[in-house]
């Protein structure tokens, strides 16, 4: 589900990256703390920061209290592993060479990549991105206080258009009518793990290498977690079968307050619960057939870390 906190560094949906919006913009140029010899003192104080031990917090730099200018002097590490590096995500680097905007094909609002409204890549790429097919149906329900610029549950739709919808509350299917069909992933009381759910289908068998699903439809909260109560009693929600996940921590870019580093993003959570599927039914190994789901994730990631040292963000700090 969407874990969104309080964010040091914004970006959209479609990759813009958005310095944190200051208090007074209008004092922005008057504002004695921009002057050059100060902005010399804060880069040397933010070098002397990052060289620190990760365990003191004064290696941990507040981007929110930065002006346009300070956050230009923090530069990337050279040290940042790639946790990407042994997944079979097709190459994005295509995406780095657009500049401008461009106007959706169907609502005709200007976009970047995809529109996020209409959950469609935008002519510029469309024959570029890949597109897969889910071997079930993904309902997605968002909390209508969630920016849908920002949420990477878009993703999804956009790279699963025939098996990924999006529903904003309190617009939603009644799953009442057929909850055995239906699983809702939350890490609610007495939710079953993924192979506890599928344990009554038994191993995979070259006979049954890919066995009947005991459901046609994983439905995922995208909003924060305090917004998560209100869409879980929805009782066209509440009765559906809950399932969590294994432990995995999230390579989200956006700061969660409180919230530990197994609080995975929306687009994350789909793909670690497709994963997890493949691997307690199908007679073969997982080799890949999921990783395109985190193509436009992996672009927004290493953008991001191109942009920031991954040492000075709160969100990869253990806090």
């Amino acid at each position: 589900m969407g874990l969104i906190g309080c964010e040091e560094v914004t970006m959209s949906a479609e990759g813009d990256t958005e310095p944190p919006e200051r208090s007074d913009t209008s004092q922005e140029k008057e504002d004695p703390q921009s002057s050059p010899d100060v902005c010399e003192q804060k880069r040397d104080s933010l070098q002397i920061c990052a060289a620190v031990a990760p365990s003191s917090k004064q290696s941990v730099v507040d981007l929110r209290k930065l002006n346009t200018e300070e956050l230009r002097l923090i530069k990337p590490s050279d040290n940042t592993v790639n946790p990407f590096a042994d997944m079979k995500i097709r190459d994005s680097s295509f995406l780095d060479e657009i500049d401008d905007r461009s106007n959706c094909a169907k609502c005709s609002k200007s976009r970047k990549y995809f529109c996020y409204t209409c959950y469609v890549p935008l002519p510029c790429i469309a024959e570029r991105i890949p597109t897969l097919q889910l071997p079930f149906k993904i309902d997605i329900i968002k909390h209508p206080r969630e920016i849908a610029g920002k949420s990477t549950a878009v993703h999804a739709a956009v790279l699963c258009p025939e098996d990924v919808t999006i529903y904003t509350h309190p617009a939603l299917p009644d799953y009442s009518t057929h909850p055995n069909d239906v699983v809702l992933i939350f890490p609610e009381k007495g939710a079953v793990g993924v192979k506890e759910l599928l344990r009554p289908l038994g191993p995979p068998s070259l006979k049954r290498p890919r066995p009947h699903l005991p459901f046609s439809k994983v439905v995922f909260i995208d909003c924060t977690w305090n917004q998560t109560r209100r869409i879980y009693c929805d009782e066209r929600i509440r009765g559906l079968r809950c399932v969590e996940l294994d432990q995995h921590e999230t390579l989200f870019w956006r700061y969660q307050r409180g919230k530990p580093k197994t609080y995975l993003a929306t687009i994350e959570a789909i793909y670690y619960f497709l994963v997890e599927v493949h691997n307690t039914t199908a007679t073969m190994p997982y080799q890949g057939e999921y990783d395109d789901l985190l193509f436009f994730f992996k672009f927004m990631y290493e953008k991001i870390h191109s942009q920031y040292d991954p040492d000075c963000l709160r969100a990869y700090k253990d806090l």
